[in-house]
């Protein structure tokens, strides 16, 4: 799905922002907003901004980058397998210490 990005004076986005908004969370279109004709400010669905400012996070780039390295040396196992690995280990009694 491509995403639209469109551009319009700050002067028309204050007078639409409830649209705006709408348009940007439900149909993933982005905004660009002008002062004078020049881009100053954009406006996204805040989903979209949140994986946005993750990625910006070193850690989680680090994380990124180990898990490519493991795909690509082929250090992988099937989803399959953890689910049934994950269901195993809730259904087994809990240990608790004295």
């Amino acid at each position: 799905m491509i995403s639209m990005v469109n551009h319009l004076p700050i002067t028309k986005a204050r007078i639409n922002l409830g649209q705006l908004a709408k348009r940007a969370h439900l149909g993933h279109e982005y905004f660009i907003l002008e002062k004078d004709g020049i881009p100053v400010i954009g406006i996204m669905g805040a989903d979209e901004l949140e994986d946005y400012l993750e990625l910006k996070d070193s850690r989680v780039n680090a994380q990124i980058q180990a898990s490519n390295r493991d795909v690509k040396a082929g250090r992988t196992r099937p989803a399959e397998e953890l689910l049934k690995e994950l269901a195993a280990s809730s259904t087994r009694p809990s240990r608790t210490r004295k």
